[in-house]
């Protein structure tokens, strides 16, 4: 007689979840929120520098009839994490079901001014591993009780596709979304007896954000000329992907990354 696990196909309506997305007062993470709130989702607004635009953001999905929230928190710090995820409970009288790490060290996208491989110091790997690799470790720990309450939850870990294809060699960025990915496959085969999907939505260059705006037009169009759909993929349009890994419909997945950069790179 089998003695599997217990395995759980609970599946949260988006209507009905409380989903906190890190880095949302600016850039990716602001339209993964916006999409979040047009699916009738309860937002957790992550900032820790941007309170401006992102109480303005809650602001306006209350406006609209919506349930949001704005919180501050380094999510590097795990005593704010765990504050964090305490306040969004006392503001909603629920856990939260779906947990989107988009926060980003602040980096920008310019070839030109990257460093090379013979110069880079190994402090600045350091800087985005905590950003990327230990942000995501003390939200998802964080969130593990309310996931444990609900009976299942979603993790959705923002990528990038120069793992794949490093056509800019940023060293320490691309090394960190690459460790990134795998302790998304290994929370997702070590969650999975819990309910817990963890998933990873790597983007290509965004046309554009925060981190991209110094980038040269050039290269947007040399980009938009070597994808298959001939375009530069814009940050909407990565969110409706992450969007995808909280809703019913992804329920079988896990331990994924789904590419989304217009057919750039085809892995």
């Amino acid at each position: 007689m089998s003695n599997a696990h217990a395995f759980t196909t609970a599946a949260m309506p988006l209507d009905q979840q409380v989903v906190l997305v890190t880095g949302a007062g600016r850039g990716v993470g602001s339209s993964i929120a916006k999409a979040f709130a047009h699916e009738g989702s309860a937002l957790v607004i992550n900032y820790r520098y941007s309170s401006e635009t992102a109480e303005e953001l809650a602001e306006a999905i209350r406006a609209r009839g919506g349930r949001a929230v704005a919180i501050e928190a380094d999510v590097t710090d795990s005593r704010a994490v765990d504050a964090m995820f305490t306040a969004a409970h006392a503001e909603f009288g629920a856990p939260v079901s779906t947990v989107v790490n988009s926060a980003l060290v602040d980096f920008s996208f310019n070839g030109d001014d990257r460093q090379p491989a013979d110069e880079i110091d190994f402090s600045d790997f350091v800087v985005q591993f905590r950003g990327a690799v230990g942000a995501a470790l003390n939200t998802v720990q964080a969130a593990m009780s309310g996931f444990r309450e609900i009976g299942s939850g979603r993790v959705i870990n923002i990528g990038s596709n120069l793992v794949q294809s490093p056509v800019v060699p940023y060293h320490d960025y691309t090394a960190a979304k690459a460790a990134l990915l795998s302790l998304t496959r290994t929370f997702a085969k070590d969650l999975g007896p819990s309910g817990v999907r963890v998933n990873m939505v790597s983007g290509g260059l965004l046309r554009t954000t925060d981190a991209s705006s110094a980038t040269p037009e050039a290269v947007f169009d040399q980009i938009a000329e070597a994808s298959a759909l001939g375009h530069v993929t814009t940050p909407e349009e990565l969110a409706s992907a992450v969007v995808f890994f909280a809703s019913p419909g992804s329920r079988a997945v896990t331990g994924q990354n789904l590419i989304v950069d217009n057919g750039l790179v085809m892995n």
